[in-house]
C-alpha cells in the first residue's frame, strides 16, 4: 500500500486523570497508530501528548512505555514522527529524539505537501489576549526556571507540576464554539494570512475540533483532543479532513 497520507493529532494528555483511564486512552492511541501506519507518510503529534513532561539529566517521567515503544517501531520502520511541545509538555529536550527517533519542535513549522503549504503548531500563546499565560510561558521556558525546577526532587516537583497541570486544563478553555471573533487562533491565522498566505493552519491546544475557512484559500483546523473526542486530521489528495477514531 502506498504511504501517501499525513496524519495529525494532539492533546492526548497522557497521565491524567488517573493511571487506569490514561492506560485505556494510551491503548486506543496505539490502536489508531497501528491502523494508520500502513498508509502514513508522516505523523504529526501536535503538543500536549503528555499531561506533564520534564527531563532531568538522568530522570524522565515513568509510564507511557506502550506509546513510546509504538512510536519507536514506527520510526524504526521509516515513518517520520514529529512531536511538538505543548504548554503541558514544553520541557522536552533531546531524550525522545535520542531514544525513539522523533523530531522535536518547540514552535510553529511550515511544510509543503504537493501544492499545499501547511503551518503546524500547538497554538498556545499565539494571537491577541491570554497575556498572563504568555508571561508565564516566558518564565517557564527560561533556562533559570528550568535549572531551579531541576534542583527539586522528582517526588515533589512532579506532584507540584501535576496539580498545576490539572488546574490549567480545567480552567483554560471555553468548551463550545460561539463565533470566529472569539477564537484567538482564528484571529492569529487571519493576521498571518495577510503576509504569508498558507493553505492550512493546523493547531491543537483548543480542545475543540474546528474547521473554519479564513478566506477563499486558507482553512484553520483545530485537532480537538483525545480525553473525550478522539479526533484527528488526515491530509489526503491535498485536502485535510477531521475524523474521529472509533
Amino acid at each position: 500500500m502506498t504511504k501517501d497520507k499525513i496524519y495529525f493529532a494532539s492533546d492526548f494528555h497522557l497521565g491524567t486523570p488517573n493511571i487506569v483511564e490514561s492506560h485505556t486512552r494510551e491503548k486506543q492511541i496505539i490502536q489508531w497508530l497501528t491502523e494508520i501506519e500502513k498508509d502514513a507518510k508522516a505523523i504529526y503529534l501536535v503538543g500536549d501528548i503528555f499531561d506533564f513532561w520534564f527531563e532531568y539529566n538522568k530522570v524522565v517521567p515513568k509510564g507511557f512505555v506502550r506509546l513510546l515503544g509504538k512510536i519507536a517501531s514506527l520510526t524504526d520502520n521509516g515513518t517520520p514522527v514529529h512531536l511538538f511541545a505543548g504548554n503541558h509538555d514544553l520541557w522536552m529536550r533531546d531524550y525522545l529524539k535520542t531514544e525513539i527517533g522523533v523530531s522535536i519542535h518547540h514552535g510553529n513549522i511550515i511544510i509543503k505537501e504537493g501544492n499545499k503549504k501547511i503551518l503546524i503548531g500547538h497554538g498556545d500563546g499565539l494571537g491577541n489576549g491570554d497575556y498572563f499565560y504568555k508571561i508565564l510561558k516566558k518564565i517557564f521556558t527560561s533556562k533559570i526556571c528550568q535549572w531551579i525546577f531541576s534542583r527539586l526532587h522528582p517526588n515533589f516537583s512532579f506532584t507540584l507540576a501535576h496539580a498545576w497541570s490539572k488546574s490549567s486544563r480545567i480552567s483554560g478553555y471555553e468548551s463550545k464554539f460561539s463565533s470566529t471573533e472569539k477564537e484567538i487562533l482564528f484571529g492569529y491565522c487571519k493576521e498571518m494570512q495577510k503576509g504569508n498566505p498558507i493553505d492550512y493552519y493546523v493547531f491543537g491546544h483548543r480542545h475543540l475540533p474546528l474547521e473554519l475557512k479564513i478566506d477563499d484559500k486558507a482553512t484553520y483546523i483545530n485537532l480537538g483532543e483525545w480525553i473525550n473526542q478522539k479526533t484527528y486530521g488526515v491530509l489526503e489528495k491535498g485536502v485535510i479532513k477531521l475524523k474521529t477514531f472509533r
